[in-house]
């Protein structure tokens, strides 16, 4: 475990996502897995919009009103994890030159997939089925009994699993994981704990490895995750209702000098954009980060939007890095 921590307290606060028609893709979300649109940026100059969506607590009403200055003060300081969905304009109605986005899983993809726990997983899929939902893969079908992999209208995978037996959490469907494969979980796992993610189950198979952490806002610091049964790990995994960042290893890459992940924002293979986290102070934190070594894509002063920035992690992904509260972004606001 690392002792060195990027300093202003990091949190996972966000998994990017680029989405072909908003119209398609936001009541998806929304109506089928119960998502709160809380926020939104719109861009008309650079022709394209975000749309943040989180799971709220069961009965937790939200009064605000996306793309305003209050919904921007509450989005920039969430404790939780929202899905940014990016939309650029006209894609929707583009079928002749763009043939939509890449939704992973092919030969050396790095992004696997998103998730939602839920009690009743086979219950769930009939129930998604019913509204016309599609499946790469159904609770029955396979190996894996009991868990399942639904298509979002971008192709996205859509993992639906179960939560924990006893949980106190109410939701239908909370977003539990992104999930991201790495070439050197030892390099990756150091990377995201300077961010201040703690590792709380990990699971080792013939061929491969699966490790799940947590931001730290989602953990229990009362229990020592690195030392408990895995049976235990497992229990208090399902009963998170943040989302966990799902590492996936693939043994013998780390030996392979040659091999990289694509990371979705290359020419043919953009889906997946990044993933990002809130900090009390951008330049503090990239400091801490550049020390690291594995370079920025943005650094805060660069480009047209200042004091942001995207750091790479060892694989390449893009990491975005927020100053918590916000910054102007300078989008078009929406007046109340």
């Amino acid at each position: 475990m690392t002792t060195v921590k990027v300093p202003g307290r990091p949190t996972w606060q966000q998994t990017m996502l680029r989405i072909r028609d908003p119209a398609k893709t936001i009541p998806f979300y929304t109506d089928h897995f119960g998502m709160t649109v809380i926020d939104t940026l719109d861009f008309p100059q650079y022709k394209f919009k975000l749309f943040f969506l989180t799971t709220l607590p069961e009965g937790e009403s939200y009064t605000l009103t996306p793309g305003t200055q209050a919904a921007h003060d509450y989005m920039w300081s969430i404790e939780g994890t929202a899905l940014e969905l990016t939309y650029n304009y006209g894609t929707e109605e583009d079928s002749e030159t763009f043939e939509g986005y890449h939704p992973g899983n092919q030969e050396k993809d790095g992004f696997g997939h998103i998730a939602f726990n839920t009690d009743d997983v086979y219950a769930a899929c009939e129930k998604l089925e019913k509204v016309g939902v599609t499946f790469k893969k159904k609770p029955d079908e396979g190996r894996m009994k009991g868990l399942a992999f639904a298509y979002d209208p971008d192709g996205y995978w859509v993992e639906i699993v179960k939560r924990s037996e006893g949980s106190n959490i109410s939701n239908y469907f909370n977003f539990s994981q992104t999930m991201l494969r790495v070439k050197d979980p030892v390099k990756s796992i150091a990377f995201y704990e300077v961010l201040g993610m703690t590792v709380v189950r990990q699971k080792h198979f013939n061929d491969f490895s699966l490790y799940f952490l947590a931001s730290s806002s989602n953990v229990d610091q009362r229990v020592d995750y690195a030392n408990i049964p895995d049976s235990e790990a497992y229990f208090k995994l399902g009963q998170m209702f943040g989302p966990v960042l799902e590492l996936t290893h693939n043994h013998g890459t780390e030996k392979d000098d040659d091999f990289k992940h694509f990371n979705g924002n290359e020419e043919g293979r953009r889906g997946f954009g990044h993933i990002g986290f809130l900090v009390d102070d951008v330049y503090a934190a990239c400091d801490t980060i550049r020390e690291m070594g594995y370079g920025f894509r943005k650094e805060p002063d660069g480009g047209s939007m200042k004091g942001l920035a995207f750091a790479y992690d060892p694989d390449g992904y893009s990491v975005e890095i927020i100053k918590r509260g916000g910054i102007e972004f300078g989008d078009i606001k929406v007046e109340k």
